[in-house]
């Protein structure tokens, strides 16, 4: 019964993780290398992240550095952070490519924060849409007589709790990145 409720739990837990990973790449003021983990850069011939191409570090709180090792590849990389949704022009000095984020404003920092509350919602939903899977499988099992009807009122309340616990992360999260989005 313990396996049958994990499945369903990594299920939940995965989504929390994708909706924390979505929440990286957004931009709260401050230079975060993580706004490029969904760019690629045409690498003779095959996209490859910027990450497997250089170096990124943040030299000061609104800009990050790439350093690639193949000084070919500046004007791939600078194509691909220009085609992107960044919305940031890159600086060539021909080493290094450069990208300084400008002072959010008010309304782009609502906008973000709006942003964030409808992934979370979306997250939400997926976690419910987990939970009415595992009900549904639950009910199954109790009609093949594979479990007893106990079992499923038991499996049932386990599954409302793991959802009740995943909501409440889910929230914890949304919170914790309007709160970053809202400092100035």
């Amino acid at each position: 019964m313990q396996d049958k409720l994990k499945v369903y739990e990594d299920k939940m837990t995965r989504t929390l993780d994708v909706l924390k990973d979505d929440f990286g790449s957004i931009r709260a003021g401050r230079a975060n290398p993580h706004v490029l983990d969904k760019i690629r850069v045409d690498y003779y011939g095959t996209p490859t992240p910027i990450q497997q191409v250089g170096n990124i570090s943040v030299p000061e709180p609104r800009m990050l550095q790439i350093q690639p090792w193949d000084r070919s590849m500046i004007k791939a990389i600078e194509k691909a952070i220009m085609t992107s949704e960044l919305g940031i022009n890159p600086n060539n000095d021909g080493s290094v490519i450069r990208l300084i984020f400008p002072e959010m404003t008010e309304e782009r920092r609502k906008d973000l924060a709006k942003d964030v509350k409808k992934k979370g919602e979306a997250a939400k939903v997926a976690i419910r849409n987990v939970r009415r899977d595992a009900n549904d499988a639950f009910k199954k099992m109790e009609k093949a007589d594979e479990i007893s009807e106990d079992d499923l009122d038991k499996m049932i309340e386990k599954i409302q709790k793991l959802t009740d616990k995943m909501i409440e992360q889910v929230d914890k999260a949304v919170d914790v990145k309007t709160k970053e989005i809202m400092t100035v």
